[in-house]
């Protein structure tokens, strides 16, 4: 499968929101997080995630198809943060989030860190993360009773202080 990641623009705003709904829906019926769901995000969330001077979002496009699409953003010009990241569920489980991560750490050679937040009771996301050199970073935050989300770290090059 071929996988390219495109930056993304204000046109592609509609068809990004869709995908997100349609990738977070299922969780947002099983976790029942309404307040923190990215199935529950009005498309002005993507619009200023689009045009966020600090990031951006990149479409994620396997065989010449929008399948999903990745956000990064950054602080300082070096920590680097996912999120939200999502693929159609017709196209999960293929590989594809793991190229994604791999073109988008790419993309960014200055990045010292990597950091991601995800669903601890969503353990095939936590075992993706790990196999990548993700690690926890002991922080997490209750979401409700269901769902509790969970820090990860990449560290790539230790600073000097």
């Amino acid at each position: 499968m071929e996988l390219r990641l495109e930056r993304a623009t204000e046109k592609d705003a509609q068809s990004i929101f869709d995908i997100q709904v349609k990738a977070f829906q299922p969780l947002l019926d099983k976790y029942k997080d309404d307040d923190s769901n990215p199935a529950n995000e009005t498309i002005d969330r993507v619009l200023i995630r689009i045009n966020n001077p600090h990031g951006g979002f990149y479409k994620i496009i396997a065989d010449n198809i929008l399948v999903g699409a990745i956000c990064v953003f950054w602080k300082e010009g070096v920590q680097f943060w996912i999120s939200p990241m999502f693929i159609l569920p017709s196209y999960q489980g293929k590989g594809i989030a793991q190229k994604a991560i791999t073109e988008i750490e790419k993309m960014f050679p200055q990045a010292v860190t990597w950091e991601l937040a995800t669903i601890l009771e969503e353990k095939g996301n936590c075992y993706l993360y790990e196999k990548m050199g993700y690690n926890k970073t002991g922080v997490s935050k209750k979401l409700n009773d269901h769902a509790t989300l969970i820090f990860y770290k990449k560290i790539l090059k230790e600073t000097t202080p």
